[in-house]
């Protein structure tokens, strides 16, 4: 009986024991939790304007940027100092700096081409007026006069007709091919040949021709592309001069090369002959040339993504070299 009364007594002491050890517990938990929440929303209300503060000066050259880019018009374009000068975003402004410069080359460019093609377009429309006001002025004028006013009015609507047509091809040119087909530059070469024999009477042609065949392309715009090369090799040459046509292949490239003689052409004037209107030398007839020829031959090479290298030969005129990718 004493054993059972010792245990008894011992179980309902180390429950006891327990029960106070786990009070004491909870209670002093209590505390250090109010404490760490108080010390969380503390943290809180301190990094909250300090990250939003942060945050501002981190997105600042983004606005920057994009307030530049909404300011822009083709009048006006933003400088390299209007775009910030922050490391975190050197990158981006470059690239948009850059971006902006060729905008800016791209829009004086197309101001001058309209500024040239406008005085082109108004020069044989003022000559047509004159006649017209020639012909009516005139109470004398007899059918012979009206013959002669009307065949120069003709003559000169081929001139604006061609030249239309130039600008159109220009256009086209420079939009791009419409079709992607394997086409043999040894073929649009002859037609070309074939086709101006009578306009290359006193130059003498000889030609080069092999298969060459240029991978993804626009017949047209190359059909185009060869015939203005032949058509400025005719009208910028020399009576008697030669013109040279040869198309090969070369390791994966297809080229298609034409030389001519002709006056000489200095180094520094090959990016301006290459330009919309631009003429060193009156041609050698009146052949009612555009001035657009060599500008319609690098628009349809760019669409192409072909190499172009105009080189002046020594004794004057052009090698024209046109580059594509045949595989």
């Amino acid at each position: 009986m004493a054993v059972v009364g010792l245990g008894a007594w011992t179980g309902r002491s180390t429950q006891a024991v327990g029960a106070v050890a786990g009070g004491g517990t909870a209670s002093s938990t209590g505390p250090v939790l109010v404490a760490v929440v108080v010390g969380l929303i503390v943290v809180a209300l301190v990094a909250a304007p300090i990250g939003w503060a942060l945050a501002g000066r981190a997105v600042r050259p983004l606005r920057e940027l994009t307030s530049a880019a909404e300011g822009a018009t083709a009048d006006r374009l933003p400088e390299h100092g209007e775009l910030g000068r922050y490391e975190e975003f050197a990158d981006l402004s470059a690239t948009l700096a850059g971006l902006y410069t060729r905008l800016d080359a791209a829009y004086a460019a197309q101001r001058r081409f309209v500024a040239d093609a406008s005085h082109e377009l108004r020069t044989p429309l003022t000559v047509q007026r004159a006649l017209i006001q020639v012909a009516l002025a005139d109470p004398d004028a007899d059918a012979t006069s009206l013959r002669a006013g009307h065949a120069e009015l003709l003559r000169i609507g081929d001139q604006l007709e061609r030249l239309v047509a130039a600008l159109l091809a220009l256009a086209q040119g420079q939009q791009g091919p419409v079709a992607t087909e394997p086409v043999d530059l040894a073929t649009l070469a002859t037609e070309a040949v074939t086709a101006r024999r009578s306009a290359a009477a006193g130059l003498t042609i000889r030609t080069d021709i092999q298969q060459a065949v240029v991978a993804r392309s626009d017949p047209t715009l190359l059909a185009s592309l060869i015939g203005n090369l032949l058509d400025n090799a005719i009208h910028y040459n020399l009576d008697g001069g030669r013109i040279d046509v040869e198309t090969r292949s070369r390791g994966t490239r297809a080229v298609l090369a034409i030389s001519n003689t002709g006056p000489v052409v200095p180094e520094y004037a090959v990016d301006r002959i290459l330009r919309p209107f631009q003429r060193l030398v009156a041609p050698r007839k009146q052949s009612g040339s555009s001035g657009l020829g060599l500008a319609i031959v690098r628009a349809i090479a760019d669409s192409h993504g072909a190499d172009l290298r105009v080189v002046p030969n020594p004794g004057g005129g052009l090698t024209v070299t046109v580059d594509f990718a045949a595989v």
